[in-house]
C-alpha cells in the first residue's frame, strides 16, 4: 500500500511530466466536477462574488482562476511543487487569485476561515480523518464545502464499504506509464458519517456518470455545510428555553438527512 507521501510524489511526477510536455489547455468554458461535458456545473457553487474561497488540490488552477474572474477571492493550494509551478506559469499575476504550495491541513491551521471550500476530485487522496477536522475548522459558520470523489472506476470497481485507503492507478497523460496512488474511494453513506463526525452536515449527493457507454467511471458530488449556530435566547424570554435546558441549535435543526439528486 502506498502512502500520502508516495501519492504526493506521484503527483509531482505528473506535474513535471506536464511541464515537460508544454501542453497548453484552454481556459474553462464549462465547469465540471471530474468528467468533462457532464453536469452539474458552476451553478452548484451559487454566487461567489465577494466570497473568500479555497480550492483544495488546485493543480493547474483553471477552476480557481475561473472563480477569481467572477469576483471571488480565491486561494488555490496544491502540495505538489511541480503542480504549483504549472499554476504559477499559467497565472503569474491574476487579480483575486493566490497560489500556494502547501499541505492543505497545514494551510487551514493558520488561515482565516473561508466562506466556501471546494475540491475537484482531489479530496480522496488525503486521509479524511486528517483533512475533515481542518476543513470544518476552516469554514465560517454557515460556510459550504463541495467536493467530487471517485465512486466507480472505469473497469467497474465500486466504492469501499469501510473507511480505508486503497490503491488506484494514475496514468501520465500521453503515455502508457502507470503509477499507484492511495485513495479513499468510499460509499456516500461513509462520506456522510465522516462529515457528521467532524461537525459538518451533508445537504446533497449528486451522481456524475461518464457519457461514454463503454465506461463505468462515475463520481459523486458532495455538498456539505458548517452549521450556523443560533444564539440562545435569554432566560425569561417567552421563546427561550427553560433554565437548565440546552437552547443551542443549528439553523437547519441539525438535520443529517441526505437529499440525493440521483441515486448513488
Amino acid at each position: 500500500m502506498t502512502t500520502e507521501r508516495d501519492t504526493l510524489a506521484v503527483w509531482n511526477t505528473y506535474g513535471t511530466h506536464q511541464l515537460t510536455r508544454g501542453l497548453q489547455l484552454p481556459e474553462l468554458d464549462q465547469w465540471d466536477w471530474g468528467i468533462p461535458g457532464t453536469g452539474p456545473g458552476i451553478e452548484s457553487l451559487g454566487e461567489v462574488n465577494g466570497l473568500r474561497v479555497l480550492d483544495l488540490g488546485s493543480g493547474l488552477g483553471r477552476h480557481a482562476a475561473h472563480l477569481a474572474a467572477r469576483g471571488a477571492s480565491v486561494t488555490a493550494v496544491d502540495a505538489s511543487p511541480a503542480q504549483h509551478q504549472r499554476a504559477l506559469a499559467r497565472y503569474p499575476a491574476t487579480p483575486g487569485l493566490s497560489l500556494v504550495c502547501a499541505d492543505a491541513v497545514a494551510l487551514l491551521h493558520d488561515a482565516d476561515p473561508y466562506d466556501l471550500i471546494y475540491s475537484v476530485c482531489s479530496m480522496p487522496f488525503l486521509d479524511p480523518d486528517r483533512l475533515l477536522p481542518a476543513l470544518a475548522n476552516g469554514l465560517k459558520p454557515g460556510g459550504r464545502l463541495l467536493f467530487s470523489a471517485l465512486h466507480t472506476t472505469s473497469d467497474g470497481a465500486g466504492p469501499s464499504t469501510e473507511v480505508a485507503p486503497r490503491t488506484e492507478i494514475l496514468r501520465l497523460p500521453g503515455t502508457t506509464e502507470d503509477h499507484p496512488v492511495t485513495m479513499w474511494v468510499l460509499t456516500p453513506h461513509l462520506w456522510q458519517d465522516l462529515l457528521i463526525r467532524h461537525g459538518l452536515t451533508l445537504e446533497a449527493v449528486t451522481e456524475i456518470n461518464s457519457p461514454e457507454p463503454s465506461s463505468h467511471v462515475s463520481y459523486r458530488l458532495y455538498t456539505a455545510r458548517h452549521p450556523q449556530r443560533v444564539p440562545k435566547p435569554a432566560y425569561g424570554d417567552p421563546a427561550g428555553p427553560a433554565p437548565g435546558s440546552d437552547g443551542d441549535r443549528t439553523a437547519d435543526g441539525q438535520s443529517t438527512g441526505v437529499r440525493r439528486e440521483a441515486t448513488p
